[in-house]
């Protein structure tokens, strides 16, 4: 079998979706590749988007979360006379070579709406008949995927979505609620006391977990700073990524409590493992990765838009709390510790909601998606 997993660069959520996704497939046996669309169809265009998601998002947060609250509320549109569907239809074209020239698919799967969109044009128009799967990759149902009604399956964090998939217009017989698709190593867990040990921290001693994301978004120094005030006995993994102002920060603290510090690392499976809960920024592959190892999230500076409905998901199903500048991670943190049983309801929660074998779930789905229906016995 031949899958072709179509993919954008904005953040790296969606990327990983892809790699973590195409890896598995590739276990099993399936003849695997991971196309950029944009960047492959046009390197600028691939530019602008990536480096125009990062600068939206940072820069102007605002704006670009109050033009995700109006796409929200647009009506459904599948017509292929849309300026947005010609557009996707022209650029569309270069895909076709792609599968004429190097790779044609049995399965494409689009772990975003825009290379949804251009797959979707292609199918419109009979130039697509290979099996077709979106990924959602957050807690919530994006603007625009309510527009691809030639896509057969959409892949959802949750069943829980599924109300609102329906009143958005889409097939309920479409929905996938197997989650969202992470690394294996997310899928299996050890027990806290032998992570630590293999982590070589205090093996016995209450884990807080404090991560920014790939880029170490978020003020990790002042999260640091903030609850090292706290009187109760904790110790701390700080995971900064790829920000190195805020590893040196950090390193420079005068703290009370033990802190350890990281830069990028390869192995947050088993710091998640390691810790009783995690202070991030909720983004949808972090979270998955957090409930599908059962881990309670306290969640800080939210991304306008997806995020703020990752945070609305968590909150309203009992798995998350949030930090805000009137609710600041010291008093969120300190009143876990007041009432365990918290700590408590929200893991119960999450083993309810939490997706730790999505991957292989949407892979098996996959692989089967093609096979030949045996004829009944009459």
């Amino acid at each position: 079998m031949k899958v072709l997993i179509l993919t954008n660069t904005a953040g790296q959520g969606h990327n990983a979706t892809a790699k973590s996704l195409c890896e598995r497939l590739q276990e099993k046996g399936a003849e695997c590749r991971i196309l950029d669309s944009y960047h492959y169809i046009s390197p600028p265009l691939y530019q602008a988007i990536a480096h125009g998601y990062l600068w939206a998002t940072s820069i102007t947060p605002l704006a670009y979360g109050r033009a995700y609250r109006i796409a929200e509320t647009r009506e459904q549109n599948r017509s292929r006379y849309s300026l947005l569907n010609i557009a996707n239809s022209i650029m569309s074209m270069k895909i076709d070579r792609f599968f004429e020239r190097e790779f044609l698919p049995d399965v494409i799967v689009c772990t975003h709406i825009f290379s949804a969109q251009l797959v979707n044009a292609m199918c419109q128009s009979n130039r697509v008949y290979s099996k077709t799967i979106g990924i959602v990759t957050d807690f919530t149902i994006h603007p625009f995927w309510q527009d691809v009604g030639y896509i057969d399956y959409l892949v959802t964090a949750s069943e829980l979505l599924e109300r609102q998939a329906v009143k958005r217009g889409i097939d309920a017989n479409k929905l996938l609620p197997l989650g969202i698709p992470i690394s294996e190593k997310f899928s299996h867990s050890v027990e806290k006391k032998v992570a630590r040990q293999a982590l070589g921290i205090d093996p016995d001693r209450f884990t807080v977990l404090v991560m920014g994301g790939s880029m170490g978004h978020g003020n990790l120094a002042g999260i640091v700073r903030e609850i090292d005030h706290l009187d109760n006995d904790f110790q701390v993994l700080a995971v900064c990524g790829n920000n190195h102002r805020a590893y040196e920060k950090i390193q420079n603290l005068k703290t009370k409590k033990t802190v350890h510090c990281y830069g990028f690392v390869d192995n947050v499976d088993v710091m998640m493992d390691a810790a009783n809960c995690i202070i991030t920024k909720p983004g949808g592959l972090t979270v998955s990765e957090a409930l599908a190892k059962n881990l309670p999230i306290l969640m800080t500076n939210p991304i306008p838009g997806q995020e703020d409905r990752n945070v609305e998901f968590l909150l309203n199903n009992g798995m998350a709390v949030n930090i805000t500048s009137t609710y600041p991670a010291d008093e969120a943190l300190y009143q876990l510790f007041l009432m365990p049983k918290k700590l408590e309801n929200m893991e119960s929660n999450i083993r309810m909601v939490g997706k730790p074998h999505a991957t292989e779930d949407l892979c098996n789905f996959i692989m089967k998606i093609n096979e030949p229906k045996l004829p009944q016995r009459i």
